[in-house]
């Protein structure tokens, strides 16, 4: 893993020593796209400001681990790394507490809870990839909820499709851009981080989901 973020970190050290993280306003800044079947997206490009410092600290703190999982007969390894923090779990910088608080304080009234829990994926190359899913363990399955996306260091991209068949669209996402995945999204549409050969550098996305969505 350290190999594979050299060449990132040397890009960016010089940035990342003048740039402290922090976070935009959310109110207003948020662009909403209306999709099919009561589902929606809001998109708020670089809410993070020095967000590639909080990437380099983030790979050097985050206890990252690899995952391997059952595929026909035989278990394969998942094509990126995890970390998970459950309800209550101190999160791994004191940027995504906060960040954690806005975007409930922000979706209170449409979503009626706070986040809860945060999960983070570790794409360290163009080989790493999350397949075709929506976020339906738990209430996802069946409930309207929210699942709101962080993404650090180099943009990759979040595709979206309707569940079922139909046009696809995608946004590339990076360097603290925000999505927010909301209304029936989770149940109607599908989103994917998919494979590519041009080169790409490493990225962290940061999921936060309320409670009992995963």
């Amino acid at each position: 893993m350290d190999q594979m973020t050299t060449h990132f970190q040397a890009s960016l050290l010089e940035e990342a020593a003048v740039a402290v993280a922090g976070l935009g306003p959310l109110a207003r800044s948020l662009r909403r796209t209306e999709l099919t079947r009561g589902a929606w997206v809001d998109v708020l490009p670089g809410w993070v400001s020095g967000s590639d410092e909080l990437f380099l600290r983030l790979v050097d703190t985050v206890p990252w681990r690899g995952e391997r999982r059952q595929m026909y007969a035989r278990e394969v390894d998942v094509p990126r790394l995890l970390s998970w923090y459950g309800e209550g779990a101190v999160l791994p910088d004191a940027v995504l507490e906060q960040a954690k608080q806005a975007l409930s304080e922000h979706y209170r009234d449409d979503l009626g809870e706070p986040f809860c829990t945060v999960g983070l994926c570790y794409y360290r190359d163009g080989r790493d990839s999350v397949a075709w899913h929506g976020d339906t363990i738990g209430r996802g399955k069946h409930e309207d909820t929210m699942v709101a996306i962080l993404s650090l260091g180099a943009a990759r991209r979040l595709m979206l499709r309707p569940r079922g068949g139909g046009e696809s669209m995608g946004f590339a996402l990076g360097h603290g851009d925000l999505i927010v995945m909301g209304g029936s999204c989770q149940r109607t549409w599908e989103h994917a981080i998919l494979k590519t050969t041009r080169p790409v550098g490493p990225r962290i996305s940061v999921q936060f989901r309320p409670r009992g969505v995963r």
